[in-house]
């Protein structure tokens, strides 16, 4: 692919306007040389290169000047030297902690209107320079491919595959179009190097090439220590009850993947409040699987930081990498914990900045990035965080009814092997009226115990008697469930049908 015309034009503005230096951060170095020497040309300007390796030399020649591969011999060169011209510096950010070579970069950048040399750092990292070489610079920011740069690419590394390997790759157009999505974000050369491995691989795009484009690309960005990511293989199917949510959802995917909707509202997020156990954590996961998108679980653990201004910086870095993941669902769990309207400023005003943090970036944010937060207490929430705007909706998740109990019970019988027919479901169901999911489970694996060490196998009459074993959460905090369901009565959508007559008898 030929280097955009656009970023040729950016560069020689740059030249033009004389800052003594351009910052470039990327990790393509063959491609911004190769856009610089345009930009060169098209000024009439030299064009000198510098590296550790090579010291440094006329561009496209081999010879090189005696003794400057150091890096302050280099600047002590171009800073005796009369020659005009454009000095590119390659991964140079070593020697920014060295006291005299910063002074030497000042020096020729402060003479730049007697001796136009124009100083081009091109590095992965270029974040260490210091406040008063920062303010002679200037940055540019190559452009990343877009979604029809890079179908180019995908062609035509397809093209040179079917040419080598006389086959035709396979996938169907929905990976296809999933792949390229996910492709967003990252460089060219991180991209042929992506599809070239999918179609090397199998000779086909799959999910599994999905699932290593997105894993990549997370490592590409570095992570951020409190953002983890996922590849959320739930779906819908495996969650029980919540039939509002699971709808709700289901109408939302193809405005928030869809590439054209700029100019149109995307899906925010939601808040789902409920119990403990009700399936809250599952949900969010599921969201993510449903959409087939990545899932970025933000924990405020990690984000915290006892030295001033480190948490902001933190949650900037989280957002930063959830935008360069997008589209994606970040999962905010037991967000209550992290901001809480009890904070105030006993911990020096973090929570408040880290509120006003949030709110900042829910209300700018551009990229397709859905919000699922969760929350046990919605009261301890500020007010601002769960006014209309900032989510879409507050689904308040209850205890199932005896159809979602009776689905739960049997995916967890399905995924242990044995058969729902041969449990009378319905019955275990109406058994356990008034449990979460999480506890219909617990019973189903503590019964599975129980059989493995009679060396039996599992009998209904085993779940039956852990589930009437066991003290449920709606019974042990009976008077505190009540208070939640009393709020979100009139504040949120339930995620469910509301619990039958017989569920709110037992």
């Amino acid at each position: 692919m030929q280097p955009d015309r656009d970023e040729v034009q950016e560069l020689c503005a740059l030249l033009r306007s004389r800052f003594p230096i351009i910052l470039i951060e990327s990790h393509e170095e063959p491609r911004i040389l190769e856009l610089l020497t345009k930009a060169a040309n098209l000024e009439s300007q030299v064009l000198m290169t510098w590296s550790i390796t090579c010291g440094i030399r006329r561009h496209g020649r081999d010879e090189a000047i005696y003794q400057t591969n150091d890096l302050l011999d280099m600047l002590k060169h171009i800073d005796k030297t009369a020659q005009n011209g454009i000095y590119v510096l390659c991964d140079a950010h070593p020697g920014f902690k060295d006291p005299i070579s910063m002074r030497l970069i000042r020096e020729i950048a402060l003479s730049h209107s007697k001796t136009a040399r124009t100083l081009v750092f091109i590095s992965p990292r270029l974040d260490e320079l210091p406040s008063e070489v920062l303010r002679l610079s200037a940055h540019f920011h190559p452009q990343l491919p877009d979604r029809d740069a890079i179908r180019v690419l995908v062609n035509e590394e397809a093209k040179r595959y079917e040419k080598q390997t006389g086959e035709r790759p396979r996938g169907d157009k929905q990976a296809l179009d999933m792949l390229i999505m996910h492709l967003l974000g990252m460089e060219q050369d991180d991209v042929r190097r992506l599809v070239r491995q999918a179609l090397r691989d199998d000779g086909a795009i799959s999910d599994d090439d999905l699932r290593r484009v997105l894993a990549t690309k997370y490592e590409a960005l570095g992570g951020a220590a409190s953002l983890a990511y996922e590849q959320s293989k739930v779906k819908f199917a495996d969650v029980g009850g919540l039939a509002q949510l699971k709808h709700w959802i289901s109408l939302r995917r193809k405005p928030f993947l869809d590439p054209s909707a700029v100019n149109i509202d995307r899906p925010k997020g939601i808040v789902l409040l409920g119990v403990q156990g009700g399936g809250k954590s599952l949900a969010a996961r599921a969201v993510a699987g449903e959409w087939g998108v990545p899932l970025m679980r933000l924990d405020f653990g990690a984000l915290y930081n006892k030295y001033y201004g480190e948490t902001e910086r933190n949650l900037r870095n989280a957002f930063a990498a959830a935008e360069a993941m997008s589209p994606c669902v970040l999962w905010i769990d037991e967000i209550e914990k992290g901001i809480s309207v009890d904070g105030g400023d006993g911990d020096g005003g973090v929570s408040r900045r880290v509120l006003g943090s949030l709110l900042t970036w829910m209300s700018e944010r551009t990229q397709p990035v859905f919000i699922v937060a969760t929350s046990n207490d919605i009261s301890q929430l500020p007010p601002e965080l769960i006014r209309k705007g900032r989510f879409d909706e507050i689904f308040f998740v209850d205890f199932p009814n005896a159809e979602a109990r009776a689905q739960i019970a049997t995916i967890h019988l399905k995924k242990r092997g044995c058969d729902p027919a041969h449990f009378e479901v319905p019955g275990l169901a109406k058994l356990s009226a008034g449990y979460s999911g999480a506890e219909i489970e617990q019973a189903i694996v503590s019964a599975s115990f129980e059989a493995r060490a009679r060396s039996e196998a599992l009998r209904p009459a085993d779940i039956q008697a852990e589930i009437e074993r066991t003290r449920p959460l709606s019974v042990v905090m009976a008077e505190r469930i009540d208070e939640l369901r009393s709020w979100a009565a009139d504040r949120a959508v339930f995620a469910d049908e509301c619990a039958t007559s017989d569920d709110a008898a037992a």
